[in-house]
């Protein structure tokens, strides 16, 4: 592409055409222009003065949007075609504009020879003036006018507007003379893409092809690099802002990364820049080859017309594709079921790949415009040596990687590979035309390429490279070179995770997965995961971690246990990686166990010796325990934004010391005796100004589990409350804390103990909005309990109002004395089950399990999260006198997995199938969606 197709071809002064209208099919079904005309003549002419005729007007314009609405609606439904639907919308509002326009200047404020300042030009702006108009989109007008304003055209735009908004059409708009809208577009990057697509409507034709003329000459020309740059960094920041992925699973159709924006964004700057109207221009021009531009039709009518399903289901301009609306989108988009995937989860692949060849048409595009007219090499002091060095194949083209020529992948199908390392190696972006090259010979990647020792080696090279993977692992799956040098991992490209709790497809979370395993490696997260970071770089088999992580998910969406299923994809690929027997070995037993570790740590008690003794059987070795810590804290944090929190982190932590002891002969009881007298000592000595009486009595207080559980600064704040309780001689003592950086509150309870009591503290929350994400009971030796309770409210946030706090303290003193009915409350407050439950139609499920403990029987319940659950479960199994003696209370996402460590009222294990099987029907009646409340009682009133 040459520098100089960046200038204008057309000389100034050349005539400017007007905008062509929207092209629709049959569009006198949708509105007849004519017919409209001669009704409201006919209107004007039989109504009584312009109040009368202008209520009759409203009337007859409502009908004819009401009509055309839903003629387009129809059409649309049935032929799924969001372009045509753009199109028609905006031909429907051209021409009720237009007749309001006439109407005001033919009729109300006639004036049949206006001066030259008098004139008005309406025009279309913004994604109006393409002629692109979804259901629900707003009228973007443009008041035109050849000076400022009279009080003749303030009278005429006065009245257009009223009406359109009695229309109840939103209308965005702005009056502006042909000076104005120079010198604004000038100075605002948003005023000049709006006169971008302008496009004519109604009115003065010389004053929009002034405004038209000079903006070429005036605006545009010279500033086509200044441009460029600010729609790159305007994508940048808007990426950025919600999120800079793709791969979110309700992605925002219009503004997300792939979405319709980034495609005009590839409309703006081939306007600006190439001076063409159309996609069509830009193939002419050499930017785009004709597979391309096809390409991208076929993802701007598959974004229409997700986007036009999206407002037609919430009569609203709806952007968002939220996962309570993907069902009935896949539905009506015409996904059925079919083998091993369902429609929905067909529907959402389509998206995101056709969202990723949104990326790869504005990478090509812009990157092309960036390469040829403004990058710079960037500053770095090696660069110097990097231009001089050898890169066989590839040149460095400003600070981008380059092919020598476009014989390299034909002549080498290795270097598809070497050119990414190479990049990798040397810091180096990719530059679009090798990018192209390498599209053009994905075909090139096939079963001896796959076996060639030298491009494994390459791949593996690049996975555990000092640089770190992830960068160059995202532009090799953008590429597709990733998914057909590992098909299996093709497999998992744009896979939907439906289960709520991932934020990302398969890809796209192993990717990011990948990148967290290298800023741990780097130190950079020290103070969230500081064991991790500390025993990553204890680990014997770096290579099989990192390769393992890779393969983790590798075996999703396949009908079955993915990690039993992954375990035998590892035996077969890493072979063909090049690793020995032994890291094979590795890396197979980390796939098929890579759960095990956040199971046993979140869903079983870390503290309860079997689980240690159970966990350490299979995990056998310190350095398997060490890999499986690192794999694990990995996975975890790149599910998405706040998963990961102290809490989980201490549970990780003392399974890990505690297996450690295990593991490396020290016996994990003298272990968790070591680790009880460190914490004693530690808040023996914080407890500084109490009489050492006082301390030694506290001390004798908790039982083992207890110094085991909490850290010294919790320890020290319950120490507090427990002697201001006493002192004070407190039944019942409350404390709140707000833990901002982890948006929870901690709730610590501290009271006599008593059967029914975790019940009524849970159904004291429930009734107070309060959304219990984790909980912890404990007994002292005084016979006090000291429940500590992490909450959020319905938006899961924090629950930190302060007016809600001491309602939530009421409640559950009124819970504890019988002064409030849990049950009636509950009702009254249970609100409808949020949308993205609705969809999930989690199965519920009770495990009972008698082989987890040796001293009690663990209760497993998974079922759809909703307010008041906990309660519910906890008062079925007060009822049937069963004793709690801990809960572990885990969220996924709309779901949740909580785990009761159970006795019977003799403090017996239960092993009676009989007394099992009325456990397990208590548990699922009262999780029962449509179950009646349970009788009102004493024990709840």
């Amino acid at each position: 592409m040459a520098a100089d197709n960046l200038m204008p071809e057309s000389a100034p002064g050349t005539e400017i055409p007007l905008a062509a209208p929207p092209k629709v099919k049959g569009r006198k079904k949708i509105v007849d222009p004519a017919a409209l005309e001669e009704t409201v003549d006919t209107l004007w002419q039989e109504t009584d003065g312009p109040d009368a005729f202008r209520t009759e007007l409203l009337k007859l314009l409502r009908h004819t949007i009401d009509d055309g609405r839903a003629e387009i609606e129809r059409r649309f439904l049935e032929s799924n075609d969001g372009a045509e639907a753009v199109r028609a919308n905006a031909y429907l509002m051209d021409v009720v504009v237009t007749s309001v326009a006439d109407t005001a200047t033919q009729k109300i404020y006639r004036n049949a020879n206006p001066s030259q300042g008098e004139q008005i030009c309406v025009a279309a702006v913004g994604g109006y003036g393409r002629g692109e108009m979804a259901p629900f989109s707003d009228l973007d007008l443009l008041f035109l006018l050849p000076y400022k304003q009279t009080p003749y055209s303030e009278q005429v735009v006065e009245y257009m507007l009223y009406l359109l908004w009695d229309l109840r059409l939103k209308v965005g708009h702005a009056t502006r003379s042909v000076d104005e809208c120079i010198r604004q577009a000038k100075a605002d990057m948003t005023i000049r893409t709006s006169l971008l697509e302008i496009r004519y409507l109604w009115g003065a034709e010389t004053l929009y092809a002034d405004l038209r003329e000079r903006f070429r000459k005036d605006v545009e020309t010279g500033t086509e690099t200044e441009f460029v740059e600010a729609k790159l960094a305007e994508a940048d920041e808007r990426h950025e802002r919600l999120g800079d992925s793709r791969y979110f699973i309700e992605p925002n159709i219009k503004d997300g990364k792939g979405g319709l924006r980034d495609l005009h964004r590839l409309f703006w700057i081939g306007k600006y820049v190439y001076k063409v109207d159309k996609v069509a221009g830009l193939v002419e021009r050499g930017v785009l080859t004709a597979a391309e531009a096809r390409k991208f039709a076929k993802a701007q009518k598959m974004l229409w017309t997700i986007r036009c399903h999206l407002h037609y289901l919430t009569g609203r301009a709806e952007e968002r594709l939220t996962v309570d609306l993907q069902t009935e989108m896949a539905k009506r988009m015409g996904y059925t079921n079919r083998a091993g995937a369902v429609a929905v989860e067909r529907f959402m692949k389509h998206y995101y790949l056709v969202s990723k060849d949104v990326g790869d048409l504005t990478r090509i595009f812009c990157a092309n415009i960036e390469a040829e007219n403004r990058r710079k090499p960037r500053l770095r002091l090696s660069w110097g040596f990097q231009r001089k060095q050898d890169l066989g194949d590839f040149q460095v083209d400003g600070d981008r990687l380059n092919v020598v020529d476009d014989e390299v992948f034909s002549r080498d199908p290795v270097n598809l590979l070497r050119f990414f390392h190479t990049a990798q190696k040397n810091d180096l972006e990719l530059h679009p035309h090798a990018l192209r090259l390498v599209t053009q010979n994905l075909k090139r990647i096939d079963k001896d390429l796959r076996k060639n020792e030298e491009a494994n080696r390459l791949f593996v090279e690049m996975l555990e490279a000092p640089q770190g993977p992830e960068r160059i692992f995202r532009r090799m799956n953008e590429a597709q070179v990733l998914g057909r040098f590992v098909p299996d991992f093709g497999r998992v490209v744009a896979q939907m995770q439906y289960d709520m709790y991932h934020v990302y497809t398969v890809d796209e979370h192993t990717i990011v997965m990948l990148g967290i395993l290298h800023r741990i490696e780097k130190g950079e997260l020290a103070k969230d995961v500081p064991i991790a970071s500390e025993v990553v770089h204890k680990v014997l088999s770096r290579r099989a971690l990192y390769v393992a992580v890779f393969l983790h998910d590798i075996a999703k969406g396949r009908g079955g246990d993915h990690s039993r299923l992954g375990e035998r994809v590892a035996r077969r690929l890493c072979p063909r990686f090049g690793l020995s027997e032994e890291e094979t070995e590795t890396v197979a037993w980390l796939v098929r166990w890579h759960l095990l570790m956040s199971y046993a740590a979140f869903k079983r008690d870390v503290n309860d010796p079997k689980t240690v003794e159970d966990f350490s059987a299979i995990v056998r070795s310190p350095e398997r325990l060490r890999l499986l810590l690192v794999l694990t804290v990995c996975d975890i944090r790149a599910v998405g934004p706040n998963v990961w929190n102290g809490w989980k982190a201490a549970l990780l932590r003392e399974l890990y010391w505690a297996s450690q002891e295990t593991l490396t002969g020290q016996g994990e009881e003298a272990g968790r005796k070591g680790r009880i007298e460190k914490a004693k000592k530690a808040l023996h000595d914080a407890l500084t100004g109490w009489p050492e009486e006082e301390i030694e009595r506290h001390l004798t207080l908790g039982y083992a589990d207890y110094w085991l559980a909490y850290d010294l600064d919790t320890h020290v704040r319950h120490a507090r409350l427990v002697r201001e309780a006493e002192t004070e001689g407190r039944e019942l003592a409350i404390e709140s804390r707000v833990d901002a950086a982890r948006e929870v509150t901690e709730i610590i309870v501290y009271t006599s103990d008593h059967p029914g009591l975790f019940s009524r503290i849970t159904g004291a929350m429930a009734i107070s909005g309060a959304n219990i994400v984790d909980a912890r009971i404990g007994t002292f030796s005084n016979g006090m309990a000291l429940d500590v309770f992490w909450i959020q409210d319905e938006d899961r946030k924090a629950f930190d109002r302060p007016d809600k706090l001491a309602k939530l303290t009421v409640a559950i003193e009124k819970a504890l004395t019988g002064r409030v009915n849990l049950l009636s409350e509950l009702v009254k407050r249970r609100r409808s089950i949020e949308r993205r439950a609705r969809v999930m139609k989690i199965p519920t499920r009770v495990l009972i399990d008698n082989k987890a403990s040796v001293t009690h029987t663990v209760i497993e319940v998974n079922a759809t999260d909703r307010p008041g659950v906990l309660y519910r479960i906890a008062r079925a199994l007060r009822e049937i006198k069963i004793q709690i003696f801990s809960a572990k209370i885990s969220t996924y996402g709309e779901s949740f997995v909580d785990v009761f460590y159970v006795k019977d009222l003799f403090g017996l294990k239960i092993d009676s199938e009989t007394r099992i099987q009325e456990i397990r029907d208590a548990l699922l009646t009262a999780l029962a969606d449509d179950a009646a409340p349970p009788r009102s009682d004493s024990g709840d009133s």
